[in-house]
């Protein structure tokens, strides 16, 4: 395959599409959720499954023989199909980035569809439906929210910053220390959903988004648009993610950092200090 400006053009066109077809859904959808706990621990939607299925519709209409992997398949499993062709593109997608928010009738969720070429995103799609937010990268292409260029900027921590937290930490029995100094020296935030995390890290409103227990599909979006956008997205070690390797991926937790290149390296070493 080919990844000139066309093809990455064509990509990008199709997702956007894809994208604004599944947030209109949810939109209209929000006022009659119905949910269920999947796998004893997360919220599921009818409308994560419905959405998730415009989506992968539409990108078949455009790329028939491409890879899926997305969140929401069968018994609470992820949705995996392997590319049918010569050409080893794997889509990434979330129908609801946020879906708790949603559930409950907090417009604050996302859309989150990427591609992956080779172990690495070449596409990224964040739409937020309710505030009419479209945030976008192809690969050596700018970030752009709505069609203007963003950027994450070079910003210190201090008290009028702020960085995004997950809600919960899995694997701790109580709050991380490095949590509490974050608290400390910033105006931390909580969205409820990564994708639109960092989606602001890109955009230069948060410095930093730091995600314990995210899949492949909450990072593939974000991960394009943040480093398109001059951030810097590591694991909590400070290694790189991708490329990964799709065909072998079973749904495994990537915590991940993203921010901006001053202060990732505060980060790294706050989380392993």
């Amino acid at each position: 395959m080919v990844l000139d400006h066309g093809n990455l053009s064509r990509m990008l066109e199709t997702a956007v599409v894809a994208a604004g077809l599944a947030g209109q859904r949810a939109m209209e959808e929000m006022d009659f959720v119905k949910t269920s706990i999947k796998n004893g621990v997360e919220l599921v939607t009818q409308a994560d499954s419905r959405c998730q299925q415009i989506i992968i519709e539409r990108i078949k209409e455009t790329y028939p023989d491409h890879g899926f992997i997305a969140e929401e398949g069968d018994d609470g499993k992820m949705f995996k199909q392997p590319p049918r062709g010569p050409e080893p593109v794997w889509w990434i997608i979330d129908p609801i980035d946020g879906t708790n928010n949603f559930a409950n009738g907090v417009p604050l969720f996302a859309v989150s569809i990427g591609a992956i070429y080779e172990g690495s995103p070449i596409v990224g799609v964040i739409f937020a439906p309710a505030l009419d937010a479209m945030f976008t990268a192809v690969r050596d292409g700018e970030a752009q929210l709505n069609g203007r260029r963003i950027a994450a900027g070079a910003h210190d921590m201090d008290e009028f910053s702020s960085i995004s937290l997950d809600s919960h930490f899995p694997t701790y029995n109580s709050i991380p220390p490095w949590v509490c100094r974050i608290m400390e020296r910033t105006r931390y935030r909580n969205l409820g959903t990564t994708a639109l995390h960092m989606a602001y890290v890109a955009k230069g409103s948060f410095l930093a988004n730091i995600a314990s227990t995210p899949k492949l599909w909450d990072l593939a979006a974000g991960a394009l648009i943040g480093q398109s956008a001059g951030a810097v997205m590591t694991d909590w070690k400070g290694k790189e993610i991708f490329p990964i390797d799709a065909a072998a991926y079973q749904g495994a937790q990537l915590p991940a950092i993203l921010a901006n290149k001053k202060v990732h390296p505060q980060i790294v070493n706050l989380i392993n200090a």
